[in-house]
């Protein structure tokens, strides 16, 4: 096997205290590796109209996170029990699924409380539960933090803010799309002003993003998220590319957008479904550069990138950041990757 095949080249150790609770303030104060030449430097993402070109263009993902974690209690006849639920997907008016902790003492019939929403369950399947809520349940939602922070700290209403990309909307996501978490209104202005243009593509982010790969890569089947590329999007950066200018994806999910819409070989209009899985071997037809957070081991996500800058260069990478005390994950620092030629 070639090196990023097996799923044990994407382990890396990660210090205590390495993952971010709380994003830099401001936004775009946080750290920025640059790895779009041949060495690598640190700079912060409030440099990026020093480092990109006029003509290029920033591709974002606009989807907006639902508050869709739900704490509250489970009633069967006179038993209460405590319950979690991250929502999914609204199936109908008020008609949720669900991921349930715990799911296995879950059964249709069971009443479920959470503040003044209540709700009834359906059916189970797995640890995913249907429920039909007799009021809106974003009413009693609080921001679904990842795994990693949720386990550290509570969410809060500082969260709802933080957690939120300044130009979210529509809303549809459970997991925030976090490479755009870094961006002001006057960075956005600044490299405007500059001749850097914004195109904004919509991927709602599901929780299947958080998911690590358990066996080997081979065999590992990628969530479906639904996504949309407009005609406009798709012209805007077809001019970009025909005037030499370079897309840069805003996060992987914007890339693995983009590269949805362009698997023909030519970005075309998109609206749909992706289960794209993109790992070393893949072929690029869109993004240029890709600007991304500190990712999982052993993630798809990880993958993605040493797809995109070669396996190596992604080793590389990230034992720079390691070594340089960066910070990890959704709410930490970011890194300017060029893709590998």
């Amino acid at each position: 096997m070639a090196a990023g095949d097996r799923l044990d080249d994407y382990h890396y150790d990660l210090p205590d205290g390495a993952i971010a609770l709380r994003p830099a303030n401001p936004r775009d104060s946080a750290r920025l590796l640059c790895a779009t030449g041949g060495a690598l430097s640190d700079h912060t993402v409030a440099d990026l109209p020093s480092i990109l070109r006029p003509g290029d263009r920033l591709v974002v993902n606009d989807s907006k996170v639902v508050p869709a974690r739900l704490v509250g209690t489970r009633e069967r006849g006179a038993a209460v029990a405590g319950v979690e639920l991250l929502l999914l997907a609204e199936l109908s008016p008020n008609r949720w699924s669900a991921f349930a902790k715990p799911a296995k003492k879950m059964q249709p019939g069971d009443r479920l409380r959470f503040g003044d929403v209540e709700a009834e369950v359906e059916e189970r399947d797995g640890a995913v539960i249907t429920a039909r809520f007799l009021q809106n349940p974003l009413t009693a939602g609080a921001m679904p933090l990842p795994p990693y922070i949720a386990a550290q700290r509570e969410p809060d209403a500082q969260d709802f803010s933080d957690y939120q990309t300044v130009y979210a909307d529509p809303a549809g996501s459970v997991a925030a799309p976090t490479a755009g978490l870094h961006f002001t209104e006057v960075l956005l202005t600044k490299l405007a002003d500059m001749g850097v243009a914004t195109t904004r593509v919509t991927l709602h982010v599901g929780a299947g993003t958080f998911l690590p790969v358990k066996d080997d890569i081979d065999s590992h089947v990628m969530h479906a998220e639904w996504g949309s590329v407009s005609g406009a999007a798709a012209a805007e950066m077809i001019a970009t590319k025909n005037n030499g200018g370079r897309l840069v994806a805003v996060g992987t999910t914007a890339l693995r957008l983009m590269e949805t819409a362009a698997r023909s070989g030519t970005i075309a209009p998109f609206t749909g479904d992706t289960t794209l899985f993109i790992r070393p071997g893949f072929t690029f037809h869109a993004a240029d550069l890709l600007l991304t957070n500190f990712h999982l081991p052993r993630s798809t996500l990880l993958m993605l990138v040493a797809a995109f800058t070669g396996y190596e260069r992604m080793r590389a990478i990230y034992d720079h950041a390691l070594k340089g005390g960066y910070r990890f994950y959704s709410y930490g620092d970011a890194s300017l990757l060029e893709r590998a030629r």
